[in-house]
């Protein structure tokens, strides 16, 4: 079982919202975050759906994660799970460039919990 009273061991300390940027908003996370579907618990399986994506800053743990996001949006999270992507290159006119990296947290709520409201 992870300890939930680490010390930071990099990076400054984060308030809730420096934690999490922005939502990701795609035809993808929209059909996750609003899909209601339940599978079969007599199979063991858990229900699906109530999970929303963000992008969060790079230095954020599932943890801080976890707290910000019943902080921000007053709900029980379940689950955080998350990926570092790396930056797109890009060109423009005749030079190369790279965006940055970033980091994305897909946040699983409780069925119990409200709906996260975005506009």
């Amino acid at each position: 079982m992870a300890n939930n009273t680490r010390e930071r061991t990099r990076g400054p300390k984060l308030a809730a919202h420096q934690v999490i940027l922005r939502p990701v908003v795609t035809e993808k996370t929209t059909h996750l975050s609003t899909r209601n579907e339940r599978r079969d618990s007599t199979k063991g399986q858990k229900p699906v759906g109530n999970a929303y994506s963000f992008e969060v800053n790079r230095w954020a743990t599932k943890i801080e994660i976890k707290a910000a996001a019943e902080e921000l949006f007053g709900v029980k999270v379940e689950k955080v799970r998350t990926q570092n992507r790396q930056g797109k290159n890009r060109r423009y006119r005749f030079r190369l460039g790279r965006l940055p990296h970033w980091k994305k947290a897909i946040i699983v709520v409780t069925p119990e919990s409200p709906p996260i409201e975005f506009f």
